[in-house]
């Protein structure tokens, strides 16, 4: 008499892991892709920078810090710094054509 056949149930198939972005758009300059995160864990210093006009912003690092995490920071202390600014009306700087008065 033969053994019989195992039947394995089939492992399912691994989820690919999707990368999280690097380079993000410039609060300052709108640029797309120009800030770039880096991350010191020896020092314990993350820092944001634009390499179009040049702003940077930098923060405490540690072992589970992310670039994301790094350029969500920055956004929210922009945000933060420009809470109680209030921006004139459009309108009152350009004429009907769109063209600066």
């Amino acid at each position: 008499m033969g053994k019989r056949k195992s039947t394995r149930a089939k492992s399912a198939p691994k989820k690919k892991v999707e990368k999280l972005d690097t380079l993000f758009c410039c609060p300052f300059c709108n640029h797309a892709g120009s800030v770039e995160c880096t991350i010191d864990l020896k020092n314990c210093i993350a820092e944001a920078a634009c390499f179009v006009c040049k702003e940077s912003y930098s923060t405490k690092a540690h072992a589970l810090t992310e670039p994301i995490d790094v350029y969500g920071e920055w956004i929210d202390e922009c945000e933060k710094a420009n809470e109680g600014v209030e921006q004139p009306p459009r309108d009152s700087y350009y004429d009907d054509d769109g063209e600066y008065a």
